[in-house]
């Protein structure tokens, strides 16, 4: 060899450095694609700009969530109301007869003490 490495005493150096190397890389690379959905700038009291990719957040809300379930509790307690509770466990119990998705059905459909509570409250404006 003419020239010897400056700074490289072994191969094994080299090696390492070249895995930290790879390593700073591979955290950059994922740094950017986390920013191509956006990103924040913040200064910190240092004065140093730190940029940051954005947290993602889900498109579904814990109030739509509430919601949700309110309504369909108010539908049971509807449907509990308006045909009684003898007629409705009669149709629940020919969903547990019938295929998977309908004895699924049949366990979501079950009705629960707030839905008989629900149906309580709104039987009597019903009639």
């Amino acid at each position: 060899m003419p020239y010897p490495l400056v700074g490289a005493s072994s191969g094994f150096v080299m090696s390492e450095e070249h895995h930290q190397f790879l390593s700073r890389v591979r955290r950059l690379e994922r740094k950017h694609n986390e920013m191509s959905y956006g990103y924040t700038a913040q200064v910190r009291s240092d004065g140093l700009i730190v940029i940051s990719p954005k947290k993602i957040q889900s498109r579904i809300s814990a109030r739509s969530v509430v919601l949700f379930l309110a309504a369909f509790l108010l539908f049971k307690g509807f449907l509990i109301a308006s045909i009684g509770l003898d007629g409705y466990q009669d149709r629940l119990a020919k969903l547990q007869a019938g295929s998977m998705l309908e004895q699924g059905g049949a366990v979501i459909m079950t009705a629960d003490p707030l839905s008989q509570m629900i149906a309580q409250e709104i039987g009597p404006i019903l009639r």
